[in-house]
C-alpha cells in the first residue's frame, strides 16, 4: 500500500516566514530551514526578533490569511489525493496553518505548537516529537506502507532518506549538491509524473 508525505512550506504553501519578513520589512525573519540547518537554532532566532518588534500572533496569523497556495499547489494536491493518501509533515505551527490550511481543503497535517502569552506574543514553542518527520516514516514503513516523500529544506532530508522513495522539489542547489542521491522535481507536473510511475 502506498503513502505520499510532503513538506508543506516550499512546496504547497509559500515560506511563510518570507512572507511576514516581507508584509513588516523585518529582513532577518527570511531565513528558513533551506538556510540554516538546525531547526531549534532557527526557532530561537525567530522568537528573538517577534519579541524585538512585539510582533503578536494575530498580527501574524493576519499575514499568514492573506497568503495563497503555490501556483499550481491546489490541482497537485486534488490530483494526489484521488490517487493514494497524503499526510503532510511540516515543522509549521498549528496557529499558523489554520489560517491558510482550508485553501488546501484541510489535508491531514501533523505540526508542532506554539506557547503563546495572556498579551498574544508568542513565547516558546512546543515540539510535538522531535525529528517526527522521519519518525513517522519510519512508522508508517512498520505499518507496511511503501513511503514516498518529498520535501525541499535542510529539515526535510531525513524524511526524505527514511522513505522508500524521497524526491526533492524545487530544493536550493546547495541541497541538490549534497544529495545527489536524491531525485529532484522542479515542477509539479514533472513531482505528478514522479509520484505516479512510483504508485503503478
Amino acid at each position: 500500500m502506498k503513502i505520499v508525505c510532503l513538506d508543506l512550506e516550499g512546496v504547497l504553501l509559500p515560506e511563510i516566514w518570507i512572507a511576514i519578513s516581507d508584509k513588516t520589512g523585518i529582513p532577518e525573519l527570511k531565513r528558513t530551514t533551506r538556510d540554516e540547518p538546525d531547526y531549534n537554532k532557527l526557532m530561537n532566532y525567530r522568537l528573538d526578533i517577534l519579541n524585538q518588534h512585539n510582533l503578536t500572533l494575530s498580527v501574524i496569523q493576519q499575514i499568514i490569511r492573506s497568503l495563497e497556495p503555490l501556483d499550481g499547489a491546489i490541482k497537485f494536491k486534488e490530483w494526489l489525493v484521488s490517487q493514494t493518501r497524503l499526510i503532510i509533515l511540516s515543522d509549521t505551527f498549528d496557529q499558523f496553518a489554520l489560517p491558510i490550511m482550508g485553501k488546501l481543503d484541510y489535508p491531514t497535517l501533523f505540526c508542532h505548537e506554539l506557547i503563546v502569552d495572556e498579551s498574544d506574543h508568542i513565547i516558546n514553542y512546543n515540539i510535538r516529537l522531535d525529528n517526527h518527520k522521519k519518525k513517522t516514516v519510519e512508522v508508517l514503513k512498520s505499518l507496511n506502507f511503501d513511503v514516498i516523500a518529498a520535501g525541499d529544506s535542510y529539515n526535510d532530508l531525513e524524511m526524505l532518506n527514511a522513505s522508500d522513495h524521497g524526491i526533492l522539489f524545487c530544493p536550493p542547489d546547495s541541497i541538490v549538491e549534497t544529495n545527489p542521491h536524491l531525485p529532484v522535481s522542479r515542477s509539479y507536473s514533472d513531482l505528478k509524473d514522479k509520484i505516479q510511475s512510483l504508485l503503478l
